[in-house]
């Protein structure tokens, strides 16, 4: 019969590693240093083994049988230790040494008892025998036992020494410190937690009402889970945070972080990414792995669109995408064959149409929380946030600063702030005043002023006739956006700009897109219908308008010869489509259509320059003498606008 193996018995079999009352003795470890200790006793041995072919002779050998028989040609004495090394002739080293006849010397070594004792064995020899060829000798001093022990030993030390630096190193990367070959495959997060000090929170959040909602909800969950479960609910397992840049998206996640007393973990989509193959994945398993020994917690995934593009779309068609391996192993993760209780995900991006659809199904991130551009309430919030900390004066008003940033996120709105107090401060001004905040303005839009910019005077006038163009027809259109502002001071790339203040709207009828396209085009109409000639100033007019009239014609279905068709893909599918989603005929059609629109519209521009050209020279010579005209100017040249806004409900 086969012999028990049984581990609690073994106590009972000689030579187990188990001891009487079947408890186990603690068997000796391998220990790499013993390893390394027995190289470096190999390593000294080498080296001072005598690895040479000289031979040791007696000194009375030496005296009476090879100092007289001639056959020496040099001999080397070391003072210190009164070792005489030995060079034989070549005719010698064949008789003597026949098997290594081409051996290099010394070839034989002796111990002196004293250098007088020498002297006289050479000054006998030579009385002796007159005719025996007499050697050279040299006399050479000793460099000590310490000074030939620290020459010989300490290279050997330095190469161990940091092999001992590096072995180690390894080994306690290997755990999962930071920047090791062993921990190329760990996760990135930063861990936030109680120990951590996050003085962001929601009041800092201002304006995205109904995002704050929802992350909210999130973080209440997390510290009263039984208001939720009492009723048989689950809380989503992700929540995914889409807007364009700068509208508050990694702010609210920054605002979790604070709120929520849980851990939360913090990266990019960019970490998972490495050169490796198979690194990405690895991150995203020790990711999730250690949220679960944390859990309840949050994990934040910031531009996630960077691991999370839509599989199938990668133009390296039959290689191996690393991006897709990493996508997969996140999907399994957050959805897979095993649970992640109590770790929810939060992702940000401003690409979702570009997103797997699998990564968005109900399951992984079972809600999409839209955080747009901030309308006036919102920017006046966001504006109350950011002047805390500010100096400013009684004259600056939120009310007023919202109205003039439309279209404004976020970011560029503390960015105004920022660049407020830098204009003061240049200024040497005491606190921020309301002329300061409308720099800060017009130098993000536009950017910074160039008065020292070489311009002719023909230049300069047709400049200013280009932009009293545009401000006239604006200004004499009912769905044209109303003028703010107009300048011919150079800014950025631009020689001239106008600022106008677009309504609040959510929904744009064909008549306000046709008004805005002959307002746009009312520059180049200037420039011909006063000059009879054009130039390259309407570049950027002409790109706009032509882009709005495309969309008018393929995508919003406002052209009658098109119909009620839209060539547009909300999906992103097209990208890599060499082929246009209609017939040759219909794209001449649009071409056509396209053609006709903006011809239309630059007529229409043309006639209302025309019948009103008295105001519209008055308004360009006020440009020309003032460089910047303002809408009290417009109210004094052509009068109040008749039509009256129409609020939405």
């Amino acid at each position: 019969m086969a012999e028990n193996k049984n581990p609690k018995d073994a106590g009972k079999v000689p030579g187990s590693i188990y001891d009487k009352g079947d408890k186990p003795v603690k068997k000796n470890k391998f220990n790499i240093y013993w390893v390394y200790g027995i190289i470096s006793l190999l390593l000294v041995s080498m080296y001072f083994t005598d690895t040479g072919a000289s031979k040791k002779i007696t000194y009375g050998e030496f005296k009476n049988t090879v100092l007289p028989s001639g056959d020496i040609e040099k001999i080397v004495i070391i003072s210190d230790t009164k070792e005489a090394s030995i060079y034989l002739t070549k005719d010698a080293i064949k008789k003597r040494f026949p098997e290594t006849p081409e051996m290099a010397g010394p070839q034989m070594k002796t111990k002196l008892p004293s250098l007088d004792s020498f002297e006289e064995a050479l000054k006998d020899a030579y009385t002796s025998n007159p005719d025996l060829k007499k050697p050279d000798v040299e006399y050479a001093e000793g460099t000590g036992l310490f000074t030939t022990i620290l020459i010989n030993i300490l290279p050997f030390a330095l190469l161990i020494g940091i092999w001992f630096f590096l072995m180690r190193r390894m080994g306690s990367q290997s755990s999962g410190g930071a920047g090791g070959i062993f921990s190329v495959g760990k996760s990135r997060a930063k861990l936030f937690d109680k120990d951590t000090n996050v003085k962001t929170n929601f009041h800092d959040v201002a304006g995205l009402a109904e995002a704050k909602t929802e992350i909210e909800e999130i973080v209440s969950f997390l510290k009263n889970p039984t208001k939720y479960t009492e009723l048989g609910g689950k809380i989503p397992k992700g929540a995914l945070l889409v807007g364009p840049p700068g509208t508050g998206k990694t702010l609210l996640a920054k605002a979790v972080a604070g709120e929520a007393n849980v851990p939360f973990f913090s990266l990019s989509g960019s970490d998972f990414v490495e050169m490796f193959v198979g690194v990405g994945a690895s991150r995203v398993r020790d990711l999730f792995k250690q949220a679960k020994e944390k859990a309840p917690c949050i994990v934040f995934i910031d531009e996630i669109d960077a691991i999370g593009r839509a599989r199938g779309r990668n133009p390296n068609m039959g290689a191996n995408d690393e991006r897709e391996n990493t996508l997969n192993q996140l999907l399994t993760e957050m959805d897979g064959f095993e649970t992640n209780s109590g770790v929810i995900i939060l992702a940000a991006t401003n690409r979702a149409d570009i997103l797997d659809k699998a990564l968005l199904r109900a399951g992984r991130f079972d809600r999409q929380i839209h955080v747009e551009l901030p309308d006036l309430n919102e920017r006046k919030e966001i504006f109350q946030v950011h002047l805390r900390p500010l100096k400013i004066a009684e004259s600056v008003e939120t009310d007023f600063l919202s109205k003039q940033t439309p279209g404004f996120s976020g970011a560029d709105i503390a960015n105004v702030c920022n660049e407020a107090a830098l204009i003061a401060a240049r200024r040497n001004k005491p606190s921020i005043e309301k002329q300061d905040f409308l720099d800060a303005i017009d130098r993000i839009i536009g950017g910074l002023e160039k008065k020292n910019k070489i311009i002719t005077i023909d230049e300069k006038r047709a400049i200013a006739y280009h932009e009293a163009g545009h401000a006239t027809v604006s200004w004499l259109l009912e769905h044209a956006h109303p003028l703010v502002k107009v300048t011919i001071v150079p800014r950025g790339k631009a020689l001239g700009a106008a600022w106008y203040l677009p309504e609040e709207r959510q929904l744009t009828t064909r008549e306000q897109m046709l008004d805005e396209m002959c307002a746009t085009l009312g520059g180049r109409a200037a420039e011909e219908v006063v000059f009879n000639k054009i130039s390259s100033g309407a570049l950027n007019d002409l790109e706009r308008v032509t882009k709005s009239a495309y969309a008018m014609v393929s995508f919003l279905g406002m052209s009658e010869k098109i119909g009620n068709l839209s060539f547009y893909d909300s999906s992103g599918g097209g990208e890599f489509n060499f082929t246009k989603p209609y017939s040759e005929n219909t794209s001449e059609l649009i071409d056509k259509e396209v053609k006709e629109i903006v011809s239309i519209e630059y007529e229409r521009a043309k006639k209302i320059l025309t019948d009103h050209a008295e105001t519209h020279k008055m308004l360009a010579e006020r440009l020309l003498e003032r460089e910047v005209i303002f809408t009290d100017d417009m109210i004094e040249i052509f009068g109040e606008r008749t039509w009256v806004k129409k609020e939405l409900a």
